[in-house]
């Protein structure tokens, strides 16, 4: 009687194994799963990044190359590209053609605050203001600008930077600066220039109102001497903001936007210098 007994407690804990074992080899074969499509999604957004910094160096090469039939214009304007799998679509401006945060003077940064939407004593308002952030005294300007007491008095655990911009997202920060109009005025600021006036050929629609310019006009110059924006009759600062924007078949995309100077760092093989890099930003 013992025998039989024995031979069923055996035939349980074989079956017990038996389903131990098959447990296991599905836990590991859905793990593998899940690592090769991860492995997969990972391969892409490698591809995508590749695909998109590609994108701004071949834009670079081309906006300073010196024969018209080739160059590409720094207006803003989009460029289509293929690299390897991935199509690229990729603009590149001047960043001459903005307005510095460091040079402009009050009336022409609320010239364009206006024409930006905001109102008239909001767009004086922050203009004075940013360049109360930028000079080194505690005089608020006649325009009615902020210094650290009106910083104080709006609650900020900030005053006024007292020294010169040193990105564009830095004017976030400035007294009266909301988020619409910062979101507005982001792509026609630059901090990289030095200019105390942009330069039309580069310039926007809004900044050329701004400085009092028929943009019709200005536009229809630019069709009919189009070489008087590339290299061959001059470049512009030699600093571009470039978005490079890379889509892969299956629907994966990267972004990359940057702003360059052009011209090596010193390092071997550099040919530019970063000075803002954002991947996964989305375009201007």
């Amino acid at each position: 009687m013992a025998a039989p007994v024995q031979r069923g407690a055996a035939l349980v804990l074989v079956m017990w194994l038996v389903a131990l074992m098959v447990a296991l080899i599905g836990a590991y074969a859905a793990t593998a799963r899940i690592e090769y499509m991860q492995g997969r999604v990972l391969h892409g957004a490698v591809v995508a990044e590749a695909a998109a910094r590609a994108g701004l160096e071949y834009a670079l090469l081309r906006v300073q190359a010196q024969e018209p039939d080739i160059a590409w214009l720094a207006d803003g304007r989009r460029y289509d590209w293929s690299f390897g799998a991935a199509t690229v679509e990729v603009r590149v401006a001047d960043e001459s053609g903005r307005l510095d945060l460091n040079a402009a003077d009050p009336a022409l940064l609320s010239s364009l605050f206006r024409v930006l939407g905001a109102e008239a004593g909001q767009a004086d308002a922050v203009a004075a203001a940013i360049v109360d952030w930028r000079d080194s005294d505690d005089l608020v300007q006649p325009m009615g600008g902020a210094e650290a007491r009106q910083y104080a008095q709006a609650g900020l655990p900030y005053g006024a930077k007292n020294a010169p911009f040193e990105t564009v997202a830095e004017v976030a920060q400035v007294l009266g600066m909301d988020r619409r109009l910062f979101a507005a005025a982001v792509p026609h600021l630059t901090a990289f220039t030095g200019l105390p006036r942009p330069e039309p050929r580069f310039a926007s629609d809004e900044v050329l109102e701004a400085m009092g310019l028929d943009p019709a006009l200005v536009h229809q110059q630019r069709e009919q001497a189009p070489e008087s924006l590339h290299g061959l009759f001059g470049a512009g600062s030699g600093t571009y903001s470039i978005d490079s924007r890379a889509r892969l078949a299956d629907g994966r995309q990267s972004v990359l936007r940057a702003v360059v100077r052009a011209g090596g760092s010193g390092l071997p093989g550099s040919a530019y210098v970063p000075l803002v890099w954002e991947e996964g930003a989305p375009p201007r």
